[in-house]
């Protein structure tokens, strides 16, 4: 049985980090709502609650009954997480007048306590808090301070329950990988066995079990989630698996006969699918970022409706789906970023259950399975391209010619990148085209054309993301080439907008 760590996700925007720092310490975790505990789910070995954009007194606040968890499972509180134990036991949180954000460190902590093993002294960890605990229950006993929190972790008397007002998912506490840890191996007794080679092994018995003879068509998108999907899926069903890959009119330059080339020596059943005029003809006067998707994700489950249609006895339908997606696209508190094609679900036209293998991966956890089953590493190390392509890239309307332009402008970026030893260093990247024109000189005579944006990023899983600091001389050759070669452009510059607060995509 696969242990697992259950975060109860109380809205924090630092939520996805807990789990990614859990999955370092090899260690299985699924993030649930705060009131979708697991009950009767025997593989789980500890509870994380996590931060939270409310304060545990106001009425919006997300609240829960811990008494059922309690006592059956070690738990650590994080902020919101810590201060929702404190106050529900009797404690006292209040406004901190002022929001507590940025590097702290521990003045003074119980290096004797097992959560502290290992912790280096005045250790540096990082608050974001606009509350504070200022007084803890009788059973409650202190266990760490800052020079400006006094209750900065605490313990529950005689119980696996501790509570932290800083956060150690985040890089900037020094010592948080160590705290973590602790509560992991030591409290919750974690084997720390998960893998990728685990995963696989357990994924591909999952799919053999969840899938049975059923028929099951895979959408490709040529990035490595889809990609990976396919191999698993493939090693678990083999010949009961179809992939269809649509050219929808806003891939890379050659991309698409690129990609089902690549695609041949993975031993796939591939179905190429040219629906450019129809999503173009779709897309037409529509330049509102949110509806652009809409149309573009309609339009892919509508091939797939067609082309599922013409094989036989098919029943699911799979996708790359991975967590930055599903977090992305609808959060605990309401908040849609943006949507993505492939999350949402499936109109009832299709009668196709969804396979999704991937949900709860991390894209660079995706890429290490797919080392492990021995995929080439150029699909691996691939940059994240958009579902929705380059039409979330030309912003306002779409016309054949914005794709020639954007297309001609980005293949000289990617190229350039992979020449000057930049592809493997940078996240993600790529060329947006700008709704505006502006004047140029090009020999003797006046220009009025487009301008273009640079967009490159440097990040381990898209939650946040830095822009990337290429070397001038790039830049300044990539400029030079898009300007001479690229007709209708003759104005480029570079993005250096962070996430957050800015999205790596523009739309």
């Amino acid at each position: 049985m696969q242990e697992k760590i259950i975060i109860l996700d109380f809205g924090s925007q630092t939520t996805q980090l807990i789990g990614r720092r859990v999955r370092e310490l090899d260690t299985y975790c699924e993030i649930v709502p705060y009131n979708k505990f697991p009950f009767g789910d025997q593989s789980v070995k500890g509870v994380i609650l996590s931060g939270s954009p409310f304060s545990v007194y106001d009425d919006k606040a997300f609240k829960v009954d811990l008494s059922e968890i309690r006592g059956k499972y070690p738990i650590l509180g994080i902020c919101y997480g810590a201060q929702y134990i404190a106050y529900t036991n009797g404690g006292k949180v209040e406004s901190a007048g002022t929001r507590e954000y940025g590097r702290a460190h521990l003045a003074s902590f119980e290096a004797d306590n097992v959560l502290f093993k290992g912790v280096r002294g005045n250790s540096q960890v990082w608050m974001s808090h606009g509350d504070t605990i200022t007084a803890i229950p009788e059973n409650f006993k202190t266990i760490a301070s800052t020079d400006k929190v006094a209750i900065a972790a605490y313990q529950i008397e005689n119980e696996n329950v501790w509570g932290v007002q800083f956060h150690p998912e985040v890089f900037h506490s020094e010592d948080g990988t160590q705290i973590l840890r602790n509560f992991i191996a030591d409290i919750c007794k974690c084997r720390q066995d998960w893998s990728p080679a685990s995963f696989i092994e357990s994924t591909v018995a999952e799919l053999k079990a969840q899938l049975g003879d059923d028929k099951v068509v895979l959408a490709l998108s040529g990035g490595v989630d889809s990609s990976v999907v396919a191999v698993l899926l493939n090693k678990a069903i083999g010949k009961n698996l179809t992939c269809v890959f649509v050219d929808h009119g806003l891939l890379r330059k050659n991309e698409f006969n690129n990609v089902l080339n690549d695609y041949e020596c993975l031993g796939l059943n591939v179905i190429g699918v040219d629906a450019k005029e129809k999503f173009y003809k779709e897309l037409e006067g529509v330049s509102e970022p949110e509806k652009k998707r809409k149309v573009i994700g309609k339009g892919f489950i509508d091939v797939f409706d067609v082309e599922a249609h013409k094989l036989k006895d098919v029943k699911w339908l799979a996708q790359g789906t991975i967590y930055p997606d599903i977090i992305e696209s609808l959060s605990i508190t309401g908040t849609v970023i943006k949507s993505h094609h492939n999350v949402g679900g499936l109109p009832e036209k299709m009668n196709l259950k969804l396979c999704e293998p991937l949900r709860l991966l991390f894209k660079d956890e995706v890429r290490r399975v797919g080392r492990e089953l021995g995929m080439p590493e150029h699909l691996i190390t691939r940059h994240p391209f958009p579902g929705p392509g380059l039409g979330v890239r030309i912003l306002g309307d779409i016309t054949p010619e914005k794709v020639r332009v954007l297309q001609d402008a980005d293949d000289i970026f990617i190229q350039g990148l992979r020449e000057w030893g930049l592809y493997d260093k940078v996240w993600q990247a790529g060329v947006i085209l700008l709704p505006v024109q502006s004047v140029g000189v090009m020999g003797d005579e006046r220009t009025y054309e487009n301008a273009v944006a640079l967009r490159a990023v440097t990040s381990t899983d898209a939650m946040t993301a830095d822009w990337a600091h290429l070397p001038y001389d790039f830049l300044g050759k990539v400029s030079n080439d898009i300007i001479n070669k690229v007709k209708g452009v003759n104005r480029v510059t570079y993005d250096i907008s962070s996430k957050p607060p800015a999205t790596i995509e523009w739309e």
